[in-house]
């Protein structure tokens, strides 16, 4: 009886992205299961491999002679079977490689967190949790999705929300005798989320949820330790070290838990998956920079197909991707019931202010609320851009100042700082135009720091906090202060902010590319979402449809509308788009084998000028999502046969070539100046 382990290897050659058989020798059988790392002789053995066990099977005749399992690394079973049909099928999608998704699921090994894992107790178990109710949605709405294995776009909770901590839950479990039902303040989206997750881990079934970034993850964290006890929630994020990432992965093996976390986190294993969310899908965090470039949305959908989880796209402003699976009835569309929405009052017909207000560009009704609201609680005013202007232009000719290293724009983070390049960050010492040969500069436009200072001797008496990347805050004190934050920065409030200020929407939506319009309505959004019930949001200098879209928090409209210009272009996410680049004759036979797969004129082959390798071309390939599978697979195959070209040196001998083409499906990049 010969057994057979079937194996990944660790690979990032699209040649090599296929199950390979090695012989297991008897010495190794009792510990290479499937999950486990191995080591593996690739071709004439003299080169070893790392390799993941797929799959064992024991045969009677094996027909040939087959190299055997040089290794078991750990016998601990790190790759769970779920993850792997996962990455096989996301790669697949993708036109990628499957060791290139086995990277972002599976850390690197850490033996002291395979230690603890073996050492552990097989007959604990983590206590057993209650269901909450999903509060803020019509009775058994959200309930009934989450039993059901539904699916669905679910429109946030627009203001903060207090949870009571649950018997037996983490937060419950750290309160005193006097505070014990003391309510957690978090952010609407996150109660849902962590209530519907509850509801999944009461059945024993675990959870798995994306969001953006580091402070989404703390709000969810605070949410759902309010609901569950700590052993049923486990982190999977960039800021962990590989030791914990290992420990999660190993714990979320074990029993039901709510895995959270960043783009990875879609990725964690769960063999009774119940529920897969992400919030605010359209964030930009989740397009994966790294090979095969998935973004989360579409790892969170072959997810669901596969397990036949319910699955909750949560947001404020709707993605037109997610629109779009609303408006094909794949997604049903989940609003809140009877529940107070930001009061957004449009300021593009009122009349400016005077004085200081003015130059913080706050108009007259803007600024009496704001100054009122201000006595009794925080105000909480959106700007674009960080630092104390949006740039330097040079003082006597009025030339835009650029670093002389890297040529990006210099800025100032604050009055009187040394200019220095908002790209490469190198300091502009002793900057001379190069036009006219002056050495002062002055800052143009107002960043977030130019605002403050405004606002300081607009609000005189008022405390001024900022906000922003190099100064991030994740909460403050609900006391009378004004606190100017850019886009995405805006730290919690515990009930929300008093009023908020909308700046710099005109700006905003200047900016040039595929879904600025998108972005936007989430900034303003995510921002008005923070204030109190009630609470007045003044969005300043915007009319038409997105000013009245926001004023009736019917968010769904711009999305549809956007969706509609798309279609009528061909753009995504109305249909599917592949990006070819290399040389030009590698291109074009790509483009050449697809044949009638593709739908509209191909765009390009056209120079990247940007591309290290001198004339690299990209193109353009639109297709219909019924030919996605037959695109990637033939695009993969052009991408093997190059990879595997050998060419010949002078002398006769053979040296594999460059990869003459590389391949990205689903890249909206290529559209952010259209």
């Amino acid at each position: 009886m010969t057994t057979v382990a079937r194996v990944v290897l660790d690979s990032p050659l699209p040649q090599l992205d296929r199950l390979f058989d090695y012989r297991v020798p008897a010495e190794l059988e009792d510990d290479c299961v499937p999950g486990v790392r191995v080591k593996v002789p690739l071709r004439t053995g003299a080169r070893m491999s790392d390799a993941y066990v797929v799959e064992v099977v024991s045969e009677g005749d094996w027909p040939g002679e087959l190299s055997q399992v040089e290794q078991v690394v750990s016998p601990v079973p790190v790759l769970a079977p779920e993850v792997w049909t996962l990455a096989r099928a996301v790669a697949d999608r993708a036109a990628g490689v499957a060791s290139d998704v086995l990277r972002l699921a599976v850390p690197p090994r850490q033996v002291r967190a395979e230690k603890a894992w073996l050492a552990r107790d097989p007959g604990w178990s983590p206590p057993a949790v209650g269901a909450p109710p999903v509060t803020g949605y019509a009775q058994g709405v959200l309930e009934a999705l989450v039993a059901d294995h539904g699916r669905a776009a679910v429109a946030a909770v627009p203001h903060p929300v207090a949870l009571t901590p649950a018997p037996g839950s983490s937060a419950a479990g750290a309160a005193g005798p006097a505070d014990v039902t003391a309510p957690v303040w978090v952010p609407g989206w996150a109660a849902t989320i962590a209530q519907a997750a509850a509801r999944a881990v009461a059945t024993e079934q675990s959870a798995v949820v994306a969001v953006p970034d580091f402070r989404d993850v703390t709000d969810l964290e605070r949410a759902l330790l309010a609901v569950l006890p700590a052993e049923r929630v486990v982190r999977f994020d960039a800021k962990q070290t590989n030791g914990a990432r290992a420990k999660a992965l190993l714990q979320a093996r074990s029993h039901a838990v709510v895995a959270i976390g960043n783009r990875t986190a879609m990725y964690a294993p769960a063999t009774d998956l119940g529920l897969i969310a992400v919030w605010d899908d359209g964030d930009a965090s989740f397009v994966e920079p790294r090979a095969p470039y998935v973004h989360t949305r579409d790892v969170a959908l072959v997810r669901a197909a596969q397990s036949g989880a319910a699955l909750l796209f949560v947001s404020h402003a709707r993605s037109t991707d997610v629109q779009r699976l609303v408006e094909l009835q794949w997604l049903d569309d989940v609003t809140p019931y009877r529940v107070p929405t930001p009061k957004v009052i449009p300021t593009v017909q009122q009349s400016g202010a005077e004085g200081f207000a003015a130059q913080a560009r706050i108009p007259s009704t803007a600024w009496r609320a704001a100054r009122e609201a201000s006595q009794h609680g925080p105000v909480l005013v959106q700007v674009a851009s960080p630092g104390f202007g949006t740039g330097l232009v040079c003082a006597e000719c009025g030339e835009r100042a650029h670093c002389r290293i890297c040529g990006g724009p210099l800025g100032q983070p604050h009055r009187g700082a040394t200019p220095q390049c908002r790209f490469c960050g190198a300091l502009a010492v002793g900057f001379r135009c190069p036009t006219c040969g002056n050495g002062t500069v002055k800052p143009v436009g107002q960043g977030a720091q130019r605002t403050a200072d405004e606002l300081g001797r607009a609000f005189p008496g008022t405390r001024i906090v900022v906000a922003d990347g190099t100064r991030p805050l994740d909460e403050v004190p609900a006391r009378p202060s004004v606190v100017v934050a850019t886009r995405g920065a805006e730290p919690d409030v515990p009930g929300g902010y008093a009023c908020v200020l909308l700046l710099d929407g005109e700006r905003m939506l200047a900016r040039e590319g595929l879904r600025v319009q998108e972005d936007v309505l989430r900034f303003w959004t995510g921002a008005a979402a923070k204030g109190a019930p009630g609470a007045e949001v003044y969005l300043v200098g915007i009319g038409g449809k997105l000013a009245t879209a926001m004023a009736l928090w019917r968010l769904d409209g711009p999305a549809h509308d956007e969706l509609v210009d798309r279609r009528a272009l061909q753009f995504p996410p109305a249909i599917r788009v592949a990006t070819l680049t290399g040389t030009d004759e590698a291109v074009t036979a790509a483009v050449e084998a697809l044949g009638d797969a593709t739908v509209g004129d191909v765009l390009g082959p056209v120079p990247v000028p940007d591309d290290p390798t001198p004339g690299t071309v990209r193109a353009i390939v639109r297709f219909p999502y019924a030919h996605g599978a037959e695109v990637a697979a033939t695009l993969k195959a052009e991408v093997i046969r190059r990879s595997s070209t050998r060419r010949v040196l002078p002398g006769g001998n053979r040296r594999r070539a460059a990869p003459t083409l590389r391949v990205r499906l689903d890249d909206a990049e290529p559209f952010t100046e259209v």
